[in-house]
């Protein structure tokens, strides 16, 4: 009598990606589309956070982020207000009374900063992305729309690719060196790394 499974569990299944996700987030023939991609989103964040890392009222006072979350939190007595969660409104009163502005402003800074470096030389893509992600999804709840929308989608796209976004830049090396090796396709010949012997 054969040994089947039960095919009503889930122990040891894999769900496979179909072919267009793996081609689209897995190949590294598409590294050159990321790669164009993650620059522009990364020029973007630098672009951004220039004029607030050289700012005093982000990174001494916080008076510029403090005067952001002011406008955001206010409800107008005709129309919409900007915040549409009234749970984000709180959060954003929160932080305006326990004044965390004066750290936060930083925070935003250089954190923006950071995600764009992050993204122009290729260096933990995926964990960049992420983080610009998180902070356009916190503009647009803030209530502002501008271009966080399409910012969001190509952070979101980035760490869907995040194996191969960085495959030309420092995750070439970083991811390898972390534990995140690629591999040849089947049918490929995957590179023999071993020192030969005698040498």
């Amino acid at each position: 009598m054969t040994n089947v499974k039960n095919p009503t569990t889930f122990k040891g299944r894999i769900i496979e990606d179909p072919k267009i996700a793996k081609f689209l987030f897995s190949d590294v023939r598409m590294s050159w589309v990321w790669l164009v991609v993650r620059i522009w989103l990364g020029y973007q964040w630098i672009d951004a956070s220039l004029h607030k890392v050289t700012n005093p009222a982000w990174v001494t006072t916080g008076e510029a982020l403090k005067g952001y979350w002011a406008n955001a939190v206010k409800v107008p007595e005709s129309g919409k207000p900007a915040i549409a969660f009234g749970w984000y409104r709180d959060f954003l009163n929160f932080l305006l009374n326990a004044q965390a502005y004066t750290w936060f402003g930083k925070l935003v800074a250089y954190g923006e900063l950071l995600v764009g470096i992050g993204l122009v030389v290729g260096a933990f893509v995926g964990i960049a992305a992420f983080f610009g992600a998180l902070m356009n999804f916190n503009f647009l709840l803030a209530g502002t729309a501008s271009t966080n929308g399409l910012l969001l989608l190509a952070a979101l796209l980035i760490v869907m690719a995040w194996k191969i976004a960085g495959y030309i830049g420092a995750d070439y090396f970083l991811l390898r060196f972390v534990g995140v090796p690629w591999k040849a396709r089947e049918g490929a010949e995957a590179p023999n790394l071993a020192p030969k012997a005698g040498r």
